[in-house]
């Protein structure tokens, strides 16, 4: 993976804390182009707070048993929550996730989940849920 590639991203970014390095290791490089290409039509800096987890990681902050997050997952982590602040700043980088591509998005009232599970044929597209 060419972090030259990345316009806006350092791919160590997406790295779990538990394993460093799991970015460049599992991350699917398709998906991180896309959301690039969302923090360029957004036009407001990305924070990630998760990228790539490894089950232990997972498990510990409440994830999903199938969640795109995963490292173990056959086609390579697809999933990046975003910290925001603000609903402009919530509607800008919705806004650009859905015109880059990203269609799975999650909701929360300090993080928006981006997702391309779909992407893969293992996941439902065009969804945007809600966190409580």
């Amino acid at each position: 993976m060419s972090r030259k590639e990345l316009k806006y991203f350092k791919i160590e970014e997406f790295d779990c804390p538990n394993e460093k390095g799991s970015a460049a290791k599992y991350m699917d490089f398709n998906f991180l182009l896309k959301l690039d290409k969302a923090r360029e039509i957004s036009g407001v800096p990305y924070k990630i707070n998760s990228g790539a987890r490894t089950p232990e990681r997972n498990k510990k902050v409440g994830g999903k048993p199938d969640s795109a997050h995963l490292t173990t997952r056959e086609k390579g982590c697809c999933a990046a929550d975003i910290s925001y602040l603000g609903s402009r700043a919530r509607y800008k980088i919705i806004n650009g996730l859905i015109k880059a591509g990203i269609n799975r998005i999650g909701i929360h009232e300090v993080f928006i989940h981006a997702d391309g599970a779909d992407a893969h044929g293992d996941k439902a597209p065009d969804v945007i849920w809600l966190y409580n």
